[in-house]
């Protein structure tokens, strides 16, 4: 088998259903699988999903222990060459997925690949493609915003959205990568309950000898903010994501970033969690 689609499933049956009728109508021609991981929802109403998809592997968690160890778990299961972690609130618009599958095996030292996002508005989701965070690039993100074309900026500007490029970071909404690669890596780090896990896998794999790739020429549908409510849950699991990733990786190696880094989110946070007051 070629490809298995990792779906985590919290509460979005009606934006579930969505992902996997486009799956259904523009991968018809792929030899993949589906599976759905239901993270525990309180709303039990992802289970007539079960009748709806009969070619669709569910399976359902006692417990929500996050989006890194759901889909580790699926992952175990798999039976394609290829992963591609999917999330629930996106739709697949095209019948590009051979292509980009020709595209991964074209590649030396292939390790993941994210695509063009928009949101309903169709508007261009910028975090479809970005660098590691360092001390530059986040202060950028954190307090400045970004200036267009700017050279390895935190969101890629210097890359355009309908290019295909090798970037450092893509998103955990839609990521292919090979099992065996994934595998290799580690899996995605179950540290993080949600948020950064993402962007932590990419790192690892450009620490390994991978590249990673952002493919503009296909594009994918997400309901960016449709399935999260932002509250101090969300800013606290977001922020503390973050904090994970630089005390992983700067906090020995890099501690001026690392204090830098530290200093900021903190500080980002406290204005976001008063913003909400």
């Amino acid at each position: 088998m070629k490809l298995s689609i990792v779906i985590v499933n919290y509460n979005v049956t009606q934006l579930l259903r969505n992902c996997l009728q486009s799956i259904q109508e523009y991968l018809s021609d792929i030899s993949c699988e589906v599976i759905v991981v239901d993270n525990a929802s309180t709303d039990s109403s992802w289970r007539q999903l079960i009748d709806e998809f009969p070619d669709c592997r569910f399976i359902a968690s006692e417990h929500n222990e996050g989006f890194a160890k759901a889909n580790n778990k699926a992952v175990k299961t798999a039976e394609g060459e290829y992963i591609l972690i999917l999330n629930p609130d996106t739709e697949i618009e095209g019948y590009y997925m051979q292509d980009i599958l020709d595209f991964a095996d074209s590649k030396k030292d292939f390790g993941c690949l994210g695509v063009r996002m928009h949101d309903a508005a169709g508007n261009f989701l910028p975090e479809s493609k970005r660098s590691v965070p360092d001390m530059i690039n986040s202060f950028e993100k954190l307090f400045v915003g970004f200036k267009k074309n700017e050279t390895k900026s935190y969101y890629r500007n210097d890359i355009g959205e309908h290019e295909n490029a090798e970037v450092e970071v893509v998103t955990g909404a839609f990521m292919l990568i090979r099992k065996e690669v994934y595998e290799k890596a580690g899996g995605l780090d179950e540290a993080y309950f949600m948020y950064g896990e993402d962007i932590d896998l990419c790192y690892t794999l450009l620490q390994k000898g991978y590249r990673n790739y952002y493919y503009g020429q296909a594009s994918i549908l997400h309901h960016k903010g449709e399935s999260t409510v932002k509250d101090e849950v969300y800013l606290s699991r977001f922020y503390g994501a973050m904090q994970i990733f630089i005390c992983k990786y700067y906090k020995t190696t890099k501690p001026v970033q690392y204090s830098f880094l530290k200093a900021g989110l903190r500080l980002r946070h406290t204005i976001e969690k008063i913003k909400l007051k």
